[in-house]
Order: C-alpha cells, then sequence, then structure tokens
C-alpha cells in the first residue's frame, strides 16, 4: 500500500470514473485502475462496485476511502509544518464562496492579498451552499465563505462580520417614498427572488413569513420569475417594478441612481452572518489565517457602503 494508490482511490470516489480519476490525477487509466486493483488484493475486499454507472464504492470501499482522505490529510500537514518553518505565506488557496458573496467580496478582497503575498496562489470557485459544505468535505477546497452555519462537527467556522440588509425599490413601489423600511412591511408577492437553493433567498423568505403568520395569504402575482443572481432582480427592479433585498456590500458598487433605489432597514435591521468555513484538519493554516486577518477589515466597509440617498 502506498499513498499513490490512495490519492488513486480517493479520485475514483471523487469522479466516480475511471478515465475523469485518472486524468485528475496525471496517469493513465490502465495504471489507475491496475494500482486500485492490487489495493483491492491488498485489502482482500472490494473497494469499489464496478457493475453500476457511475461506478460506487461498495460499503467497506466507503470506509475506506475516509480512513484514505484522513491519511492524505495527515501527510499533507507534515509537509506544511515544513514549509511554514519559513514564516512565509505562500502556496495555493481553493477557496470557495457564495454568488451573494463573491462578486461584492473578492473583486477587492483578493486582489490586496496577492499584492501582500507575492507567493500566494488562489483558485476560487463560486459554488451555492451546499456544494461548498459537500466540496469541503471531499477536500476540494480548503475554505469556504459563507452566510449560514456549519451543518456538523467536520465542518470548523471562524465568524467574520455581520452584514446588513438593504432594500431595492422601484420607483412606483408601495415602500419607495419611506426613508427607512421596516420589516414588517415586506410582502413576498412584490419581491423579486434568488432561485431555490441560494441561502439568501431562504433568508429573506423566512424573515417575511416570519412577520406573515397568520395572515391571509395573498393572490399570487401576474408576473414571477426567480434569477440565479442579484444582477438581474435589479435589473427587474428597475424595468418591471417590485422590489428586492440585497446585502449592503452589493451597494458599494452602485451607481448615483442605483442608489436612489436603496433603503436601509430602521433598527434592528435584518442581516447575515459572514463566516469562513473549513474542514477540521487544519490544512493551509497560514494563508487561511492571513485570509481572515484580511477578512476582518471588511465590516468598516460594509459601513462605507451606506446608501446615501432617499427618494428625490
Amino acid at each position: 500500500m502506498n499513498l499513490s494508490q490512495l490519492s488513486f482511490l480517493v479520485a475514483l470516489d471523487r469522479h466516480r470514473h475511471f478515465g475523469r480519476a485518472a486524468s485528475a490525477c496525471g496517469v493513465t487509466q490502465p495504471a489507475l485502475s491496475m494500482q486500485l486493483q492490487k489495493l483491492e488484493q491488498e485489502l482482500s475486499v472490494p473497494l469499489f462496485d464496478r457493475t453500476r454507472t457511475p461506478v460506487e464504492p461498495t460499503d467497506i470501499g466507503r470506509a475506506v476511502v475516509e480512513q484514505a482522505r484522513r491519511v492524505l490529510d495527515e501527510v499533507a500537514r507534515l509537509r506544511e509544518i515544513a514549509d511554514e518553518s519559513g514564516g512565509e505565506v505562500a502556496g495555493e488557496l481553493r477557496l470557495g464562496v457564495i454568488p451573494t458573496l463573491g462578486p461584492y467580496l473578492l473583486p477587492t478582497l483578493l486582489p490586496r492579498m496577492l499584492r501582500r503575498y507575492a507567493g500566494l496562489r488562489v483558485q476560487v470557485e463560486e459554488l451555492q451552499t451546499e456544494q461548498v459544505f459537500e466540496r469541503l468535505r471531499e477536500g476540494e477546497l480548503d475554505a469556504a465563505l459563507v452566510a449560514t452555519p456549519a451543518p456538523d462537527a467536520s465542518i470548523v467556522e471562524t465568524p467574520l462580520f455581520r452584514e446588513p440588509f438593504v432594500g431595492y425599490v422601484s420607483e412606483c413601489h408601495r415602500l419607495y417614498c419611506e426613508a427607512r423600511l421596516r420589516v414588517e412591511d415586506l410582502r413576498l408577492e412584490d419581491l423579486w427572488l434568488l432561485t431555490e437553493g441560494h441561502c439568501f433567498r431562504d433568508q429573506v423568505v423566512q424573515l417575511c413569513t416570519h412577520h406573515t403568520h397568520g395572515e391571509e395569504p395573498p393572490a399570487p402575482p401576474a408576473l414571477r420569475f426567480e434569477s440565479g443572481n442579484l444582477a438581474t432582480l435589479k435589473r427587474l427592479v428597475e424595468h418591471s417594478g417590485g422590489m428586492t433585498l440585497l446585502p449592503q456590500l452589493a451597494v458599494a458598487g452602485l451607481g448615483e441612481e442605483e442608489r436612489r433605489r436603496v433603503r436601509p432597514f430602521a433598527d434592528p435591521a435584518p442581516a447575515r452572518d459572514v463566516r469562513l468555513v473549513r474542514r477540521r484538519v487544519l490544512l493551509k493554516r497560514r494563508i487561511i489565517e492571513a485570509l481572515i486577518e484580511e477578512l476582518r477589515c471588511i465590516p468598516g466597509e460594509v459601513h462605507a457602503a451606506q446608501p446615501e440617498h432617499g427618494p428625490a
């Protein structure tokens, strides 16, 4: 048994296809298949059911894959202990980020980090929250930025900052003339929403339903459209009326005309807690600590992004 065989095992579990796993490992498919057969012979158990498409681990195979991940993590940690002796923040960070954070946070954060740490390389994936946690568990991400609590003890979270919500309101909307919004004035029937799977959508729906419990359900709107990104929701407000909610960081990049549609909430304003999540096995420690340090500067930028204009 050797580390290459364990790497091949984990890759096949991840890709569930011999060809894709071999490509990811930089070897030929026959070479990967042969090494896995040797591992199965040494352990005297079948690790994958090859009669299925895609291939699936057997019951014992799943347990072996999890142990192989732990072994590979510990080997990677050994290498990092040696690398950290130089005190330099360097290497590759595989970072996940949810779509309602990435476009507003990363354009400022990443250039600043890369200027400060010349030896740092960052690979970013924009993913929905459930995908983030899945990739973390499988070791495909080193860390991620999310706005929901860690789902289980295998994921460790570090609180970063609290980000308020604001309203983005059409000129013809009933709330446009309000200087500040109240949560109890929100109605789902005139809110443009993100599609299912986005945690920001879930937070908005929960916010609205919490304050309309027991009320008569509204008539369905003539047009119901849900989008996968906040930019589309903004365009819908501008051209089709209604309103949507935005995270505060999204306000910083708005133009003068767009800011006239922004309405903060009266206290206590609804908000979300932004956090960094990673696996319990701490890899890339110096890089992640440097990332956290940069991210904790963000609350001042959130405050600076407060809307300046009300209705004309």
